[in-house]
Formats: structure tokens, C-alpha cells, sequence
């Protein structure tokens, strides 16, 4: 596939040195930033102050990935404090509460997306599709950074994007979990056009060689 856009995790980061961290990876499309709250997932990472933070000591492209419980109470926080791109996941709230999310990233002006657990499938993404502009399949369990990618969910990821392209061919499809230089290949051959990276990219010891490795690697 080509366009893959590479989108590496800031959770990977070292946060003593989070400014210097976010300007290593200026060659990158995306920052990936990993909303955890202690209840849809067992860890906590970081919120709101973080983000404006980061939003200050960039201009690349927010892809906020919330990982929390009845997201629609913080999507017009998280839409001030500087996102992008906000990702809710369908596991995290009923029909009408995703929805009521997604209609308050459109009247924030932020790209809106729904995130998929590798125990939900494909087809739960067609009630909101039309008015996606990314879904994002996690090809690990949230929660927890460094897992290894689950090499089940490629058929999850073929399913979403024979979705998108009969429904919606404009809207983009990202994969989080356990993306190195090998598997990043077998996640845009299945369809995959955003890839996360967290710790492939900051465990790297020159971080933009390593984005464009990834890059090149899906070619």
C-alpha cells in the first residue's frame, strides 16, 4: 500500500525529556497519543495538561487515542486542548453514547474516529462509518505498550478495510499494537495505511532512520 503514514506513540517516550522527544520525531505524520484511564483500561497514563503541552511544541498532525470509559465527557476538552483527531472506542460506551461522542468531535472540528479491541469485530464499525475518518484496530489488548502484535487481528484489519472501501473509501485505517519493521509490512498488506509505533520507534538509536525505515519497509 502505498501513503502509509507512520504515527509513533509518545507513551514510549522518555517524559523527563518530552519536548525533545516530540521534536525527534518531527519526520513522522502523526503523534500518537495514548489516553489511559485506570478504568477502561487497567493503566493510567496521562491527559489534558500533557496534551496542551505537546500541542504547543508541535505542528504535526494530534491523533488522540482515548482510552477511557463513556469517552462523549471529555470529547470537547481533549478537542480544546489541542487534538486533531479523536478516537473513542466502540467497547467503551453503548450505540448512543458513540454517537453522541462522534457528533461532538464534528461540532469541535476534529477528525473522528472509533477504536476497535482485538475481541470486537469488523462489522461493528458500520453504524458509524459514513461519518469516520479513520478506524483504528488494536492489534494488541489495550492498556499496556510493548506487547507483541497479534498476528490474528490481520484478518480483522482485511475485513475493516474491505469495509471502508465498499462504504466509506475515503476514510483512513489505523493499526496499533506491536508495529515494527516486520510487521508493519504485513499490517499495510492487509490494508493498513496509519501505522502506530511506539517502542520500534523510541527504542530506536536514530529515530528519524527508524520512521523512514518503517516507511520504506511497506513499500
Amino acid at each position: 500500500m502505498t501513503n502509509i503514514k507512520i504515527a509513533p506513540s509518545i507513551l514510549s517516550a522518555d517524559f523527563t525529556r518530552l519536548g525533545e522527544g516530540v521534536d525527534l520525531i518531527r519526520t513522522a505524520d502523526y503523534v500518537h497519543f495514548d489516553v489511559m484511564d485506570g478504568a477502561f483500561v487497567p493503566n493510567i497514563s496521562f491527559g489534558i495538561p500533557v496534551l496542551q503541552s505537546v500541542r504547543k511544541a508541535t505542528d504535526l498532525f494530534l491523533d488522540v487515542h482515548l482510552m477511557i470509559e463513556k469517552p462523549v465527557r471529555y470529547i470537547d476538552a481533549f478537542a480544546k486542548a489541542g487534538a486533531d483527531l479523536l478516537s473513542v472506542h466502540l467497547e467503551a460506551d453503548g450505540p448512543a453514547g458513540i454517537r453522541e461522542a462522534l457528533r461532538a468531535m464534528e461540532a469541535n472540528g476534529v477528525k473522528r474516529a472509533v477504536a476497535l479491541r482485538p475481541i470486537t469485530a469488523a462489522r461493528a464499525i458500520l453504524p458509524y462509518l459514513e461519518d469516520l475518518d479513520l478506524v483504528l484496530v488494536m492489534t494488541v489488548e489495550p492498556g499496556f505498550g510493548g506487547q507483541s502484535f497479534r498476528m490474528d487481528q490481520l484478518d480483522t484489519i482485511r475485513e475493516v478495510r474491505s469495509l471502508i472501501e465498499r462504504y466509506h473509501p475515503a476514510c483512513e485505517l489505523e493499526v496499533d499494537g506491536g508495529v515494527n519493521l516486520e510487521t508493519a509490512a504485513l499490517a499495510a498488506e492487509a490494508g493498513a495505511n496509519v501505522l502506530v509505533a511506539g517502542s520500534a520507534v523510541y527504542g530506536a538509536a536514530d529515530i528519524p532512520a527508524q520512521i523512514e525505515a518503517l516507511r520504506a519497509a511497506c513499500r
